[in-house]
């Protein structure tokens, strides 16, 4: 089982800017997701050459500085056009899509393969502390408004920011004690990997993505509201489902394929790790990001957010205790996606 290659899908990335120019949103909107697939890809691609060459700790501090940053441009984009509620579903949306709908799939499709894998219990189950912690974050700015009478907007960025604040403290404190103080206890066996590129060209190919990442995501953000109209979706069901599939699919395809190689740990690192990312550090970042340019975005999530990242973290939590995996409970993770998505798609306002 080969890496699918994407890179073919890069000749979008011209027409999408000749749509634009001719004014035709839908077919903008279509094209930009399409086109930010293999360009999240060649940003992945280009890190991983230069975490080769700068070592393990280096290059899990590249790793973990660049696994999202796809979403994060995007999310900006939203910002910078008053799409906060469209940000919210997209960060609760990527969690959930790396929890449920990835996971499942390779542990569905590596099951299939393998009788039974196994991996780090200790590792996820250290991810999955960190999730929960996440969760605690998402649901007091939840209860604070659902049972405050009155309360200001100032209150309200107080309460966010603090909790952004420590957040992302934890979140560095995280990356101190996997890659630093504990580090053995997260060390994959891997083959001994060599370098394709030179380090020369893993920086200028990882510019020239991102600047094209940042291209297409204005273009994806301005084609939103009359492509929605067009499609008859709601603003709630694309942040959740459609955004964060279009930002992590060069990263999906991966962890699928290294489950299916029977490496599970790597597998457990993207999946879980990307979704520890978005809670503690991508959210909480896209707050004070949010303050800097004006249109300042709360961490208050709403009820079905916040009741649906807690209970797949509750879900993924119980899976992974054991340290091992099979088909069926790959399965199950996709089932628990789908009930939910099937809900987003009917929900009209948030």
């Amino acid at each position: 089982m080969k890496r699918p290659s994407l890179y073919w899908l890069l000749a979008v990335v011209p027409v999408s800017v000749v749509l634009r120019i001719l004014g035709q949103d839908l077919a903008v909107f279509v094209t930009s997701a399409v086109a930010i697939v293999p360009l999240a890809g060649l940003i992945g691609r280009a890190t991983e050459q230069l975490a080769i060459r700068a070592g393990p700790r280096m290059g899990g501090l590249l790793n973990a500085t660049f696994g999202n940053v796809t979403e994060l441009i995007i999310a900006i984009f939203l910002v910078l056009d008053d799409e906060l509620e469209v940000v919210k579903a997209s960060l609760t949306g990527s969690i959930l899509g790396n929890l449920l709908l990835v996971l499942g799939l390779s542990f569905l499709i590596g099951g299939l393969r393998h009788q039974e894998q196994h991996y780090n219990a200790q590792a996820a189950g250290i991810h999955a502390s960190s999730l929960t912690l996440a969760v605690i974050g998402l649901l007091m700015p939840a209860l604070f408004v659902l049972t405050t009478g009155e309360h200001d907007v100032l209150e309200r960025e107080i309460v966010s920011g603090t909790i952004a604040a420590v957040l992302m403290a934890l979140y560095a404190g995280a990356l101190v004690f996997t890659m630093i103080t504990h580090e053995h206890l997260f060390h994959t066996p891997t083959e001994e990997e060599q370098a394709q590129w030179s380090a020369r060209a893993a920086v200028l190919v990882l510019l020239a993505a991102t600047a094209l990442v940042a291209l297409e995501s204005e273009l994806l953000v301005g084609a939103l509201e009359p492509a929605l109209e067009d499609l008859g979706l709601t603003k709630f069901f694309v942040g959740l489902i459609l955004i964060p599939i279009v930002g992590n699919a060069a990263e999906h395809s991966s962890a699928v394929l290294f489950a299916w190689r029977n490496k599970v740990d790597v597998t457990l690192e993207i999946a879980i790790g990307s979704s520890t990312q978005v809670a503690l550090f991508v959210a909480p970042a896209l707050v004070f990001i949010s303050l800097a340019v004006g249109h300042p975005m709360d961490f208050i999530f709403t009820t079905f957010e916040v009741a649906a990242v807690g209970l797949s973290t509750l879900i993924v939590a119980l899976i992974s205790l054991d340290g091992r995996s099979n088909w069926l409970e790959g399965a199950q993770l996709i089932g628990a996606y789908a009930i939910m998505a099937i809900s987003f798609f009917f929900v009209q306002a948030v």
